[in-house]
């Protein structure tokens, strides 16, 4: 049992008398100080979007006007449509820029026009109008499209689909940029005489 006992305590000597090497240390302190930034820089990023309360940009239809819409027997149809885009900046403190803007104008499930704008920007809490005139040319329509058309004439409403996306992006001083997409999908109505009859506004969304 002696013998035991002094080969135990000298293995438990022998364990205690290690130290930790400095390069141990130095990771250690370095991990710290890292994870310390993260958190600092966290909570100033936070700070700060609380302060600035960034709102995101959007598109949404200012206006429209149904120029043009006939349709003959031989089911061709032919239309114009003239609309205002405008895209929308809320934030007080930073300028948004769109890029990849495009929409497409649909009647019965068929396009009719693709609109598409270079990327521009907008100035913080402003706004910029896009001014699109529509214009198709004899488009031959599938009997189900024909039948839309008829009941369009008779009802005096004619029904538009715009769907669209862009792309938005905001940036504000040390605190980085922001991307991301939003999407358009709204009906638009008319009557013959060309007014625009929607009464829910039309804008973009952010997914």
């Amino acid at each position: 049992m002696s013998a035991v006992r002094m080969n135990s305590k000298k293995y438990l000597s022998k364990y205690q008398g290690r130290r930790t090497h400095p390069i141990i240390w130095c990771a250690a302190i370095i991990c710290a100080v890292l994870a310390v930034a993260v958190i600092i820089t966290g909570i100033a990023v936070c700070v700060g979007y609380i302060i600035i309360h960034p709102r995101i940009p959007s598109i949404s239809v200012l206006s429209a006007t149904l120029d043009t819409f006939r349709y003959n027997e031989a089911g061709l149809l032919v239309t114009q449509i003239t609309m205002d885009i405008r895209a929308r900046n809320d934030n007080r403190k930073a300028h948004a820029s769109f890029q990849d803007t495009s929409m497409l104008l649909v009647f019965g499930g068929m396009e009719v026009a693709r609109l598409v704008a270079p990327p521009f920007e907008v100035e913080r809490n402003g706004t910029t109008d896009l001014h699109y005139v529509v214009e198709s040319r004899a488009i031959p329509l599938e009997q189900e499209q024909m039948e839309l058309a008829s009941l369009s004439l008779r009802r005096d409403e004619v029904l538009f689909v715009l769907r669209g996306r862009f792309r938005a992006q905001w940036r504000v001083g040390l605190l980085g940029s922001v991307k991301f997409w939003c999407y358009l999908n709204c009906r638009l109505r008319f009557r013959l005489n060309g007014t625009f009859t929607n009464t829910n506004r039309c804008s973009s969304r952010p997914q």
